[in-house]
Order: C-alpha cells, then structure tokens, then sequence
C-alpha cells in the first residue's frame, strides 16, 4: 500500500522553511519525513507527515502550492549494506527509483525509506519476490 507525499513549492526566501514547518507544528502535525531540493527560483519541499489531509488543508488555506503524490515506504535492513541490497536487487530488476529519502522512525533493525518509483507493478513484484515489506499507512501511524 503506497503512502501520501505532500511537495509544497517554496519560493527561494529566507524564512519559508521556517513558516511552513512552523505551520504545521501550531496545528499539531508531526513530521515524519522531509526531503528539500531548490532551483534558482523556487524551493520544492517534500514530506510525510501523521495527516495529510489535514495538513494539505492548512497549507493550502495559507496559500501555498502544492501537489499529493503516492509513494512507498519500504523496511530495509538498518545495517551496513542494508539499502544497498536492496537497491542492487532493484536495479538488477529495472525498477527505476525516482527520488528517495529516509524516513524519521526505525524499528531494532529495521529503517524506512521513501521511494518514487516509474513502473510500480514491477517494483511491487520485485519487492514480493524477495519478501522485502512494504510498510502500510497504519503501521507508520499515518491518517
């Protein structure tokens, strides 16, 4: 089951990181993951967070841009090599990572990551094939 990614365009200012986190904290959202990538003219702010519909609500009541993407959480052994594994396997496979990043909790021995992925009928049989999880909403105490 893929999970809800919120990316809020941001314009290159000091300070705007700042207000949209900020924002969600005074309306008791918990951040569970952040990526940040930026060009000479805007900054794009990719997150998890513990209610996306919520969350989406008061970003865009703010007046902020913003875009709900499905992506995966998948456990990957938190050990050395544990995500280079995977990743061999999935390339090995043809399955396309898109963009990437970490996800705030882990488990004993376990960590979590966010994959875009290109085709994910592949990426969803590669994963069952080598019995690796993919981390539902709830088990990440997402709404």
């Amino acid at each position: 089951m893929n999970i809800h990614q919120i990316s809020v365009f941001l314009e290159n200012r000091t300070g705007q990181l700042a207000e949209i986190t900020r924002l969600l904290a005074d309306n008791n959202i918990d951040l569970r993951a952040i990526s940040i990538a930026e060009t000479a003219d805007y900054g794009l702010v990719r997150m998890i967070v513990d209610d996306s519909h919520k969350a989406s609500k008061i970003l865009l009541e703010h007046g902020d841009i913003l875009s709900m993407t499905p992506v995966w959480a998948v456990e990957v052994p938190d050990c050395p090599g544990g995500l280079a594994g995977v990743l061999a396997v999935l390339a090995e496979k043809h399955v396309d990572v898109e963009y990437m990043y970490s996800l705030f909790a882990h488990q004993e021995g376990k960590a979590y990551m966010v994959m875009r992925i290109h085709d994910e009928p592949k990426f969803l049989s590669t994963l069952g094939d080598l019995r690796i999880r993919i981390m539902s909403m709830e088990e990440l105490g997402l709404k």
